[in-house]
């Protein structure tokens, strides 16, 4: 009876010890991959990170999409992210010391003017926004959508003075669609996405200035699930999803 007690006891041991491995290396096959992408790929990304965790199974996207210069400071700052997707190059540049390789180009975006549902200030081009009586908003100078319309306006000779100079570009967009300014300058990829919303007027000369959205895998990061990540966005199915979405191929 002892020697039966002995090996009940020695087997139920067994089973815990085997279980709490079995256990311990599930929880080490979960990992998450943290994304910072500008605020005007939220919509693209948040598709691509479906379709990855799809094809990576017990691989979580944790996406953080925010102004790419409020990403590059965060970044600067030792923010634990392990994938950055930038606006604009420069801003890519600001991070070069906490990237892992060369930036891939994935995708192009221009400005547009957006308006309030039916243009009831019948704005139709660019010099139209220099109106003073006209609430316009644009992006901050520091941000990438900030600085495409400085350049844009330099190159116009246009003058704004604009009722606020928001961080991002989704915020530029969120004035104009509830009626708190008249109009905006926004990429085309975030006129696209908000619909019947706003009404969409060309900038003139915005072809001319153009926004490269480099993606880059920073130091520390899981290499073989960021590479995987990238190559998804670089890939064809994120550049289709990119081009359903608005964005031009790099």
């Amino acid at each position: 009876m002892t020697h039966q007690r002995t090996a009940i006891t020695v087997l139920t041991a067994l089973t815990l010890a085997l279980t709490a491995c079995s256990t311990a290396d599930d929880g080490d096959d979960e990992q998450t991959l943290r994304v910072g992408a500008a605020a005007s790929l939220t919509s693209s990304f948040e598709q691509i990170a479906e379709v990855f965790e799809a094809e990576n199974r017990g691989v979580t996207v944790e996406l953080q999409l925010a102004g790419s210069s409020d990403l590059a400071a965060q970044i600067q700052g030792g923010a634990d992210l392990d994938v950055f997707a930038s606006a604009d190059e420069p801003t890519m540049d600001e991070v070069s010391d906490s990237i892992a390789g060369e930036p891939t180009i994935f995708a192009t975006n221009t400005l547009t003017i957006v308006t309030e549902p039916g243009n009831p200030q019948d704005i139709t081009g660019l010099a139209d926004l220099a109106d003073p009586d006209l609430a316009v908003v644009v992006c901050a100078p520091q941000v990438p959508c900030g600085a495409a319309t400085r350049t844009l306006t330099d190159q116009q000779d246009v003058t704004l003075d604009p009722a606020s100079e928001e961080s991002k570009v989704t915020d530029v967009l969120a004035k104009v669609s509830s009626g708190e300014a008249d109009a905006g300058l926004v990429y085309v990829t975030d006129a696209t996405a908000a619909g019947p919303d706003v009404t969409t007027v060309p900038a003139e000369g915005s072809d001319a200035v153009v926004n490269r959205y480099p993606i880059a895998m920073l130091t520390g990061a899981p290499s073989e699930e960021a590479r995987a990540f990238i190559d998804l966005v670089t890939g064809t199915q994120g550049q289709r999803i990119l081009e359903d979405n608005g964005f031009r191929s790099p």
